[in-house]
């Protein structure tokens, strides 16, 4: 049901994960050749799917296929632990969205020696801190892995050639959504990730050719994803502008990082030779827009 929805809806090229649970080693296997990874939840998440124990990430590790990545929501301790179960395995598992100053130092020091770990961060860790906290208010800004000190960020920055990817963990909840004392966690990135990340290339944070690794070669690679033909976006490095309330295309309606000042624009995307948007306008004509 899901692959035939994103089939239907997608205008542009996607892959899914499965979802690991405590109960689903055996099944969820069925699921592989249809997806790139299979998510684990090894901290307290926003639905069914956070597993405790080590056990139950055992039978994942020992069931899924080897070719295919596992991909961890692992914070603080568990960072480590799920490292050392993977080296015990001697297979790869990729850490999600690292938010702590703890976290990738671990993964610094996996690294070092060897271990087969690849990791990502997310732009709202990489430019907000627990001081946004007040000025987006409490239930707003909720998001998991949550939002941490400066000192965790400077980590990030510091360490920003240890990691390999920059993922948006794009979760479009609504504003309305947002406000309720049982709001949802995360926040809409898609369409902020990438003149955040231009931004910081202007300010020197980190160069271009990295940023193409972490933001397409890289994820590329981690995932077994094919090269996409004819397919690109071009971008003016020297605009500068605002980011308003509400972005024009995600339907979230709001973003964390409103009335920030950033340095890069995408003006042109082309997929598979067929533009399809052009200075912030999509291309009516596209065949790809309108299948």
């Amino acid at each position: 049901m899901i692959l035939q929805a994103a089939r239907a809806g997608a205008r542009c090229d996607y892959a899914l994960f499965a979802g690991a649970n405590q109960t689903n080693a055996e099944t969820v296997v069925s699921l592989a050749p249809f997806v790139v990874g299979l998510k684990m939840y090894l901290n307290d998440t926003y639905g069914p799917l956070c597993m405790d124990t080590v056990s139950d990430w055992l039978k994942h590790f020992e069931k899924w296929p080897r070719h295919m990545p596992l991909c961890c929501h692992a914070e603080g301790p568990r960072t480590a632990a799920v490292i050392l179960l993977a080296s015990l395995q001697q297979r790869p598992v990729h850490i999600c969205h690292v938010a702590r100053e703890e976290e990738i130092s671990i993964i610094k020091a996996a690294k070092a020696q060897g271990h087969a770990v690849t990791c990502e961060v997310t732009p709202h860790h990489l430019f907000l801190t627990v001081d946004d906290i007040d000025r987006l208010g409490p239930n707003v800004a909720k998001v998991k892995p949550p939002l941490m000190t400066a000192k965790d960020q400077k980590a990030l920055w510091d360490n920003i050639d240890i990691i390999d990817c920059i993922a948006t963990d794009h979760a479009p909840h609504t504003y309305d959504e947002k406000i309720q004392p049982n709001a949802p966690p995360g926040f809409p990135g898609l369409e902020t990730s990438l003149p955040l990340m231009l931004t910081a290339v202007a300010e020197g944070k980190i160069t271009m050719a990295a940023l193409v690794k972490k933001m397409y070669d890289n994820p590329r690679r981690i995932f077994n994803i094919p090269v996409q033909q004819d397919t690109y976006i071009e971008v003016d490095l020297d605009e500068e502008w605002t980011i308003p309330e509400a972005p024009t295309y995600s339907r979230a309606g709001w973003t964390p990082f409103a009335g920030r000042r950033v340095r890069g624009q995408v003006r042109r995307v082309v997929i598979r030779g067929e533009v399809v948007f052009v200075d912030g306008q999509k291309n009516s004509e596209s065949k790809i827009l309108n299948s």
